[in-house]
């Protein structure tokens, strides 16, 4: 009876806590991964894609090019064009600054998200090929997953 009660308390443990909650969010657009981070170990990870011309820091709207940098998660967006949306910080301080050098706008509104509303059937195409205007993007499934792991304030870096 003591036996069963453990393993009843195990499993009601890991069904309530359900995901484990990211301190981090690491991006290595080099790899096409996104990586949960708890205690600065990674516990899960998720193949992504990004915008159509990934190489590199997005330097402008328009140049569908995805950050790279520390940035932050600020908010979640459940209205979202897409299935579901984590808002990220760019442009920061530096990145406005650049921007204004070169005399261009540094574009926003980037995000970690699901497939276009209506849409998500189509993940297993849409998930092999960059096809955003910057953000990253994972299935529909991947990205309920995300959205609970992770809090808004979470830090996040991205890097080629």
């Amino acid at each position: 009876m003591k036996n069963l009660t453990i393993i009843f308390i195990a499993l009601f443990s890991c069904t309530a806590l359900g995901t484990p909650k990211a301190d981090a969010v690491l991006v290595r657009k080099s790899e096409k991964k996104l990586y949960l981070i708890a205690e600065g170990k990674p516990f899960k990870s998720y193949h992504v894609v990004f915008g159509a011309n990934p190489a590199g820091h997005k330097q402008q709207e328009g140049d569908e090019k995805t950050p790279e940098g520390k940035y932050f998660l600020d908010y979640k967006k459940e209205d979202s064009a897409f299935f579901k949306a984590i808002h990220i910080s760019y442009p920061n301080q530096k990145d406005i600054e650049n921007a204004k050098k070169l005399g261009v706008n540094p574009g926003g509104f980037i995000m970690i998200h699901g497939q276009r509303n209506g849409l998500g059937w189509l993940s297993f195409a849409s998930q092999f090929f960059n096809w955003t205007n910057g953000c990253i993007a994972v299935t529909n499934a991947e990205m309920e997953e995300i959205w609970q792991a992770v809090n808004a304030g979470t830090p996040i870096e991205i890097f080629q």
